[in-house]
């Protein structure tokens, strides 16, 4: 039996479809019945049980032979960093008390850097928290997600711009949500030894020039990338609702970006996705 946490979200929705696809059983974690009732339909289990409350994710745990496991963040906390280190902790202790074989854990790139990675800074503390008491534990470390380009499409559609806060000719790595749950379920279903460290990236690096380009074919438009100041990054985010505390952690993440100091640990063992720029933008759009 896998386990699956965020089956309901863009990564683990894959890592349970690949394991279903293979014929591989399957538990869903979700937060109430109801979000499990289209994964039930397709034959998987489903428990009910929060990231918050560890006996019921302990319980969730037991029995499996692997896990994927994410901790969804609360960007609107006041205290976010604290907060959702305490959910780290829960999702350790719920490892250690169900005593799963294996774990793999969504991580990020950079998750190897201890200080100037904002929220990177929580996932980093993860790491260390499961490597602690996971028997044995498969980070995955991926860059940036192409779906994270979604929010903009609408303001491409509309006026042809895409904001950003990568200067429009940097090329950045990202990587697609679907290699990202594809890998994940594969590295279950191979099983785990040791400590094991995933480098993931997709087919090459892409420029937000290149993400407004892809994304004006797709819309039939002239679509063109605005870079924005770093100095805008805390007003944006805190008007989609992020607490000053999250907002002021994704402005540390982009002004490591743009100094280039956030990288890789291992590059020279990336595993790079299948999934181009272009077709996950058509996905999006």
């Amino acid at each position: 039996m896998f386990v699956v946490v965020g089956a309901t979200g863009q990564t683990g929705a894959v890592v349970a479809e690949t394991l279903l696809a293979r014929k591989q059983p399957v538990r869903v974690v979700v937060r109430s019945s109801d979000k499990g009732a289209a994964w039930k339909a397709r034959g998987a289990e489903v428990a009910v049980a929060s990231i918050d409350d560890g006996s019921a994710l302990a319980k969730a745990f037991q029995g499996a032979a692997g896990l994927y496991l994410l901790v969804p963040p609360n960007y609107g906390a006041v205290a976010w960093l604290t907060e959702q280190r305490q959910r780290m902790d829960q999702a350790a202790a719920a490892v250690q008390a169900s005593e799963v074989p294996h774990v793999v854990f969504l991580s990020s790139f950079g998750g190897h850097i201890p200080e100037g990675t904002g929220p990177i800074r929580a996932v980093r503390y993860g790491e260390q928290k499961l490597a602690a008491v996971a028997r044995n534990l498969t980070i995955l470390r991926p860059c940036s997600f192409m779906e994270n380009w979604a929010p903009g499409i609408g303001m491409a559609k509309g006026q042809g711009v895409l904001p950003t806060f990568i200067p429009s000719q940097t090329k950045v790595p990202m990587i697609s949500t679907r290699d990202i749950g594809r890998v994940a379920a594969e590295r279950m279903i191979a099983g785990g030894k040791g400590r094991t460290i995933v480098e993931l990236a997709g087919p090459e690096e892409y420029s937000p020039e290149q993400v407004a380009a892809a994304l004006g074919q797709i819309l039939g438009r002239a679509v063109s990338a605005h870079h924005a100041p770093l100095s805008a990054v805390v007003p944006t985010f805190t008007s989609f609702g992020f607490s000053e505390e999250a907002a002021r952690l994704f402005e540390e993440m982009y002004t490591s970006f743009s100094t280039g100091a956030i990288g890789y640990e291992q590059s020279s063992s990336l595993v790079r996705g299948i999934v181009s720029l272009a077709e996950a933008m058509r996905g999006m759009a």
